[in-house]
């Protein structure tokens, strides 16, 4: 989604008015609603900024990769709430009914989002909690990907991102075959969002082949996106832009390729070799 703003652009020093479409931002909560004690509970977990388009992607990828939902079955309803209020007349409540909540711990996801890779976090007690959270099936030599299509990614998701071609203001996460094959798509502003989103979808459509599919981002790759890739099962991530430290360790320590600065000729492999193969 998108708007048209006023903007003066200068060029060689002479200014000019013109229409820019600016991407929208607008925020929204995520309500987790479940039973306990034959009470009817409606948890806010959290307000996200995003890009208001598949919400619903949004945040059934955000509880699958945070292990709230293990199978998309354990979702009841998802349901957008309130009023249209705002600039864009939007509603910016959703909420999830959980089959079942008589063991549900939101202390963790709470923590999470308090604590996320612009705010910090503890690098090992985060990694040590990912153990325990998640029950790796991750294969360590699959996907196999040719060298020659790394370099090709970057054309790959800006010839196919609707949004970026417009604003050049939002992210993109993608799922992609071993082939180069875009199976899924999303944008948003936040590139975890972005990757909520793609992981949602997929999760929701059963179209996940892990050992032959892998995830690439168009920009930095963070703690938080290979904690998801992770989540994922994925044992490749590929971004355009560079990596954190704690991402690297984090990779390294679930045995996930992760690849970055990703241009037409160059790319550079921080960890995971072995899932890529070298041209004859």
């Amino acid at each position: 989604m998108n708007l048209k703003y006023q903007s003066i652009k200068y060029k060689q020093n002479k200014p000019s008015s013109t229409d820019e479409l600016i991407s929208i931002e607008e925020p929204l909560e995520m309500i987790i609603r479940y039973k306990k004690n034959n009470d009817w509970i409606d948890d806010s977990i959290s307000i996200t900024m995003r890009t208001p388009k598949n919400d619903e992607d949004l945040i059934i990828g955000l509880l699958f990769c945070e292990g709230i939902v293990n199978n998309f079955s354990e979702i009841k309803k998802i349901e957008l709430l309130g009023h249209e209020s705002g600039k864009f007349k939007l509603k910016n409540k959703i909420r999830v009914t959980l089959d079942n909540g008589e063991n549900l711990d939101l202390k963790h996801l709470r923590r999470n989002f308090l604590t996320n890779s612009s705010c910090g976090v503890c690098g090992k007690a985060s990694m040590d909690s990912l153990e325990i959270i998640c029950k790796t099936k991750i294969n360590k030599n699959n996907p196999k990907i040719m060298s020659s299509l790394i370099t090709k990614i970057p054309s790959f998701l800006k010839q196919n991102q609707s949004e970026f071609s417009k604003t050049g203001g939002i992210h993109a996460s993608a799922l992609l075959d071993q082939n180069g094959k875009i199976l899924i798509i999303r944008e948003d502003v936040g590139r975890h969002n972005a990757l909520d989103k793609v992981i949602g979808h997929s999760f929701k459509n059963s179209i996940f082949d892990t050992n032959n599919q892998f995830i690439a981002c168009s920009g930095r790759l963070s703690f938080e996106l290979v904690q998801k890739t992770l989540m994922a099962n994925i044992g490749l991530l590929i971004g355009m832009g560079a990596p954190t430290s704690l991402a690297i360790d984090l990779a390294k320590r679930f045995d996930i390729s992760l690849i970055g600065f990703v241009k037409s000729d160059t790319f550079n492999i921080y960890c995971g070799e072995n899932r890529i193969l070298k041209e004859n």
